[in-house]
């Protein structure tokens, strides 16, 4: 073995440690239910503004569907991050996104221009958000969480 591809193996094997780290993997999830944390948090800090959220998509009771989104939204993240039935959680999050995008990001709706353009790339960005959320729980499945 050469002196290059023992190297190569040594950067490969440290690459794969910490990309395996239980640490890792909490950051990753933490990472991909950021906006499913913050937004809550937000709804929580500013209640009136997100009855006015749900009241704009045309969601009534506001405050019922306030509510009910606060409490899903955090819930699955902690089963998300916590792996307490993850893959459930992961699915539920998943759907959720296509449903929330399907009625908050219609930019075929929208005249064509800035808006729409960036109503276009956040929808097509939500699309791949719940993707990320399916392969979590496929992952968790795989390791027989589902059993």
């Amino acid at each position: 073995m050469t002196a290059r591809s023992q190297s190569q193996t040594r950067q490969s094997t440290l690459l794969k440690s910490i990309i395996a780290a239980p640490a890792t993997r909490t950051v990753a999830l933490l990472a991909l239910c950021a906006a499913y944390i913050q937004g809550p948090v937000t709804k929580i800090a500013d209640f009136n503004g997100a009855i006015a959220e749900m009241e704009h998509f045309g969601l009534h009771p506001a405050g019922f569907f306030a509510v009910a989104v606060i409490a899903f939204e955090l819930t699955a993240s902690a089963m998300v991050v916590s792996g307490f039935l993850r893959w459930a959680a992961a699915l539920s999050l998943a759907g959720f996104t296509l449903v929330a995008t399907f009625i908050a990001l219609r930019f075929w709706e929208m005249a064509p221009g800035m808006d729409r353009m960036m109503a276009t790339n956040a929808f097509f960005e939500h699309i791949g958000l719940a993707g990320a959320f399916i392969f979590v729980a496929a992952a968790d499945l795989a390791k027989g969480a589902g059993k």
